[in-house]
């Protein structure tokens, strides 16, 4: 299940790294204390989208929106009682209308773009890697971390497989810096071939590391 949230533009200036304040606000939103957080899995969401920066931040236009997912009709559930109850994000910024949107009915094979920046890290040795889409090994990893999330979720993983979208060529790397730590994600077009379910996981949960901080978003 996704929610669409239509925003109210700011009455102040919005940081470029908005990402924490973002993020605080959905914490906000699903609770302190329970036992949603620390958890891996469990919903992804999108970037502002419809905005215009200038050289020192951003200000959001006519349309604004982003969208939360989840595989838990509960947690949207409990999210959006909570933004009925404190609509109020930052900035100035506050949720005017909430757009509810069930999980599609999927094909084998569906193409996907980006609505936040996918992170996705591995292990070598005693360091960690950031893994982009330049790199050799991007679709293999990807995969894998997309297997893990569904076998810990109790979804039969075989035959998943998350491939590079070759007919479509924007493709950026970014360097995200999230409480301190800098990152290195992708956007980029990607191919999901798997059975409905499978798909409709990713499309709810997110793809990559770190979707609960707003990463890996599927449009």
């Amino acid at each position: 299940m996704r929610i669409y949230l239509r925003l109210t533009k700011n009455t102040k200036l919005v940081p470029f790294n908005y990402q924490e304040l973002l993020t605080g606000t959905i914490h906000k939103w699903i609770g302190r204390n329970n036992e949603i957080h620390g958890v891996p899995n469990r919903y992804s969401f999108s970037w502002i989208q419809n905005t215009r920066a200038n050289k020192n931040g951003l200000n959001l236009l006519n349309g604004a929106h982003f969208f939360i997912s989840s595989n838990d009709e509960f947690l949207i559930k409990r999210i959006i009682k909570s933004i009925l109850d404190d609509p109020e994000m930052f900035n100035g910024i506050s949720v005017y209308d909430v757009l509810i949107k069930e999980t599609p009915n999927f094909n084998a094979t569906e193409s996907f773009l980006m609505a936040s920046p996918v992170l996705l890290k591995e292990r070598d040795g005693d360091k960690t890697r950031h893994v982009t889409f330049n790199d050799s090994d991007f679709e293999q990893v990807l995969t894998e971390n997309l297997k893990r999330k569904l076998e810990w979720s109790g979804i039969n993983p075989t035959g998943v497989a998350v491939k590079l979208n070759p007919e479509t060529f924007f493709r950026q790397t970014k360097l995200v810096t999230y409480k301190g730590v800098k990152n290195r994600v992708s956007f980029a077009p990607i191919i999901i071939e798997g059975d409905p379910e499978q798909i409709a996981f990713a499309w709810n949960q997110g793809l990559g590391n770190s979707t609960g901080i707003g990463f890996g978003a599927l449009k």
